[in-house]
């Protein structure tokens, strides 16, 4: 698997990895798990952390006897366990650590949304790993859903990663629970999850977190969409990271429906629409057409039609004619007072500068001739 030309991961750890005696945070798993990401790190693959567990870490310090938890005594906890999980990374990790701590709704709105890909864009950039967990001490919803397997779907599409890597305490995806059915077969490959293989999950069976299979085949089934592989692992055995670091398949493998160059091209042209237009000089042309560049205010010469941060918009020749289409991180008024500039001269024009890259290359495609004429007509 690693020797196929990953380039970026998301992991996700569990509670029941960061806690498993529910006594606070413990290094019993995490410690195979440091040395994994330190390994990719050094073979040059960005990872991402998606870390459960707030939760199961505070609860040590907030005596409370009573079950189901109440949610401002989740939240307690979750203000507490967190910093003692982040502390815990960190020690483990022999790199800078950044911590986000995200809900559901920041990646619905788009410009959150935005803000959260250019955050973790620049942590990666800056070989910092993101160390991302669901905002426990302030969401309800999600307390009670425990629902860490989604959210990491979400960031891996944010960051465009390659895969995604879910750890578990059990294998991977049998037909059925295990742990009740010892005639339970190991399903090593997914080709397409249906629901067939939805109705071999089971919940969850222990007692720290709240997630189950479900979830993670959910996760796995947004990933898939998203032309991204969703490995489901046993995040308590070492030999199994071991084996990933050989570049063989471990636990069972989710495979992506489509090249995540297509996913991300298909929603680029078809889920969102052009709000105005963008043309650029020659020189700027040329290297996002043959150098995969990303496009900065001085190669634009000119801008057109009312849009906002985040929108969508076609690029064009000198011409007129559109040969890309991407999402723009600077509204039109903005960028009609910065084109031309350099990135250094940006906040002195505006006062500030959100982002030296007016359109990032994550967030570009180039248009075949077909395309820029369904475009321009649409």
């Amino acid at each position: 698997m690693l020797g196929h030309g990953w380039r970026r991961l998301v992991l996700k750890v569990g509670s029941a990895l960061i806690a498993p005696e529910r006594k606070g945070c413990s290094t019993r798993y995490l410690l195979t798990l440091a040395r994994f990401i330190s390994e990719c790190r050094s073979r040059g693959i960005e990872v991402v952390l998606v870390s459960s567990g707030s939760v199961a870490a505070g609860r040590s310090a907030i005596a409370f006897s009573h079950q189901p938890l109440p949610i401002p005594v989740k939240q307690a906890m979750a203000s507490v366990g967190q910093y003692q999980m982040m502390q815990l990374w960190q020690n483990l990790l022999d790199c800078h650590c950044g911590q986000l701590l995200l809900t559901h709704d920041d990646f619905h709105n788009r410009r959150r949304y935005l803000n959260i890909e250019n955050t973790l864009r620049t942590l990666l950039d800056h070989q910092v790993l993101p160390i991302i967990n669901e905002n426990d001490s302030v969401a309800t919803a999600e307390l009670k859903l425990g629902d860490n397997d989604n959210l990491a779907a979400l960031v891996a599409t944010a960051v465009d990663a390659d895969v995604l890597i879910i750890c578990s305490d059990i294998d991977g995806l049998y037909s059925a629970n295990p742990r009740s059915n010892p005639q339970a077969q190991f399903i090593a490959e997914v080709e397409r999850i249906t629901p067939e293989i939805f109705a071999m999950a089971g919940g969850s069976h222990h007692n720290v977190g709240t997630g189950g299979m479900v979830t993670k085949l959910q996760a796995a089934q947004k990933a898939a969409q998203q032309g991204i592989d969703t490995l489901i692992v046993n995040g308590q055995k070492a030999a199994v990271f071991e084996t990933l670091l050989e570049g063989k398949a471990a636990g069972t493998l989710f495979h992506r429906q489509q090249e995540r160059l297509s996913a991300k091209k298909h929603w680029l042209l078809h889920g969102l629409k052009s709000q105005g237009q963008i043309q650029l000089d020659p020189g700027a042309v040329k290297a996002l057409q043959q150098q995969g560049a990303s496009l900065l205010a001085k190669g634009v010469s000119a801008v057109s039609g009312q849009f906002d941060k985040g929108d969508a918009v076609l690029l064009c020749d000198s011409s007129g004619s559109p040969f890309a289409k991407g999402i723009c991180q600077y509204p039109a008024s903005e960028l009609s007072r910065i084109k031309g500039l350099h990135s250094q001269h940006i906040a002195a024009t505006l006062g500030y500068c959100p982002r030296e890259e007016v359109i990032h290359r994550d967030d570009l495609v180039l248009l075949s001739a077909a395309e820029a004429a369904a475009q321009s007509s649409s």
